[in-house]
């Protein structure tokens, strides 16, 4: 089977569980670190899937790599060449295929329950109506053109799309407890007081085995359909 290409924008964003699932499903992968400056492939055909990892920029800077991920991300997708997207790589995925980023109404840091929306095909959640999941974002995407919404939460209104065999993710289900440890470091960095929506390191720290082996069921789910349409 050909590799998936996981591509990471921050050393701190890699893909974490993510790569764990894959491991564990015998599917290849190979990492192409955009931090590093790493060049962005000029087509998909040489990948089963593409997988884009978080970063703290936005998809509206002026980066020299974004437009080419929103054309290989076209490509992938007339290709059906299946794409996920985590958070930042989620609204890599809405502006490649016509939607917006914008600002958030608030803040998401931290730990908050996502529900599923309308009638999405049941295949990517099957009896799962809701769960918790890590967040950590400041903008938002829009559903793009031929998109379902997926999920939403209380804080944010669009918290994944589908469209065919693609995943658009704004939450983490990838995160591990190193790397909540880790961005928890960082909390300072994002000028937020605690509030409704922003939990505190100590917030997120609470019961963290429990949260991720709970959020692990739902990531399994997503992660397993989506590994269902990779090109051999």
């Amino acid at each position: 089977m050909k590799p998936v290409a996981i591509f990471r924008h921050s050393p701190g964003e890699g893909p974490g569980y993510f790569a764990t699932f894959l491991d564990s499903h015998s599917v290849p992968w190979t990492m192409i670190k955009i931090d590093a400056g790493e060049a962005v492939p000029a087509m998909p055909g040489e990948y089963a899937g593409l997988c884009f990892m978080g970063g703290p920029m936005s998809v509206n800077d002026k980066l020299p790599w974004i437009e080419p991920v929103c054309a290989l991300i076209r490509d992938a997708v007339a290709a059906e060449v299946p794409v996920i997207g985590h958070c930042l790589g989620g609204q890599l995925m809405s502006k490649a295929l016509g939607g917006q980023v914008t600002k958030n109404r608030v803040k998401e840091l931290g730990w908050g329950k996502v529900s599923r929306c309308g009638t999405p095909p049941a295949e990517w959640l099957g009896d799962i109506e809701s769960f918790e999941a890590f967040h950590w974002h400041g903008e938002t995407f829009s559903i793009p053109p031929g998109a379902s919404r997926l999920m939403s939460s209380h804080w944010c209104d669009n918290q994944a799309f589908v469209m065919g065999p693609h995943l658009g993710l704004q939450c983490h289900v990838e995160m591990t407890e190193a790397m909540i440890r880790l961005w928890c470091r960082q909390w300072a960095d994002e000028c937020a007081q605690p509030s409704a929506s922003v939990q505190s390191p100590e917030q997120m720290n609470e019961r963290m085995e429990e949260r991720v082996a709970a959020m692990r069921i739902a990531a399994d789910r997503l992660y397993a359909r989506w590994i269902g349409g990779l090109k051999s």
